[in-house]
């Protein structure tokens, strides 16, 4: 089992950037894939970006691809999701993931407890 925790949530204008980190401790970082996903309210919980343990490959849902950015330090045991021109719909609880890469999107297996993002119009 892996711990996750989540942070540099908050509140930005739409158009505006936010960079968001997630520390792991418990297992060796460099074995599993990270990535991210996000729960708007009343939505089911969306898989945004995936990176896989030696970093060369990524993965993102059509919704952010372009303007996230994954990418992980394996040295330091962290996974950081870049957000830029953030919009008011991407307001949301975004949360961090491990897993295996081949089934990452559909079913990681160790998260994080989330960070609130809120894009203001």
């Amino acid at each position: 089992q892996v711990q996750l925790v989540e942070s540099g949530g908050g509140l930005v204008q739409a158009g505006g950037s936010l960079r968001l980190s997630c520390a792991a401790s418990g297992r060796t970082f460099s074995s599993f894939a990270m990535g991210w996903f996000r729960q708007a309210p009343g939505k089911e919980r969306e898989f945004l970006a995936a990176v896989s343990w030696s970093g060369g490959t990524k993965r993102y849902a059509d919704s952010v691809k372009g303007r996230f950015t994954i990418s992980r330090d394996n040295a330091k045991n962290m996974t950081f999701l870049q957000m830029n021109s953030l919009k008011p719909e991407d307001t949301a609880v975004y949360y961090c993931a491990a897993g295996v890469w081949v089934r990452f999107a559909s079913s990681p297996t160790d998260w994080g407890q989330g960070t609130q993002v809120t894009v203001s119009s």
